[in-house]
């Protein structure tokens, strides 16, 4: 009697190359990623403002393939094209994900799991709280919005723009 190898069992092989594409990802994150907050005017959201995460890699045209990996990695996300119009040769591309659903079951998961080396890190962390919040529909009342508007502050803290300082937020927020 035949005894076949279960098709669940994974190869060291499979292990390893799985194990190769994770430590790129991240490393590929670290130094061309970004997870950002954005707060965004909104006419048809009730309070007239919209909480906007994503988290996205940037590459020029020549390197499109590299998103392509990430893309095909984590089975979500789109790649956008933008373009340039100054002295560079190629234009930009982006690679977006930007659904609270997929960020909360495939990106956040795999960064808790393959922890980022740079100061990326600190802004995943807050990153993931604040999605976690908006899963929880936190975003949709007065305090957490504050709650949340706060944190991306503490974000990518080479912005200078606050949104919580702005005159047009002072008078809306109240």
């Amino acid at each position: 009697m035949e005894i076949k190898p279960s098709k669940k069992v994974i190869s060291a092989d499979d292990q390893q190359e799985r194990l190769k594409i994770e430590s790129w990802i991240v490393g590929f994150t670290d130094g061309e990623g970004c997870f950002s907050v954005s707060i965004l005017k909104n006419k048809t959201s009730k309070s007239g403002w919209q909480i906007f995460p994503e988290f996205v890699i940037t590459q020029g045209e020549k390197s499109i393939s590299a998103l392509k990996t990430c893309q095909t990695y984590f089975k979500c996300g789109r790649i956008f094209v933008n373009k340039r119009y100054d002295n560079h040769k190629e234009n930009l591309y982006r690679y977006c994900i930007r659904s609270i659903f997929e960020l909360e079951e495939r990106v956040i998961p795999f960064f808790k799991k393959n922890h980022l080396r740079t100061y990326k890190k600190k802004d995943f962390d807050i990153f993931a709280e604040i999605v976690t919040m908006m899963s929880d529909r936190d975003h949709l009342n007065e305090k957490g919005f504050i709650e949340i508007a706060k944190l991306i502050e503490t974000m990518n803290t080479k912005k200078k723009s606050r949104f919580l300082e702005s005159s047009e937020t002072k008078r809306q927020i109240k």
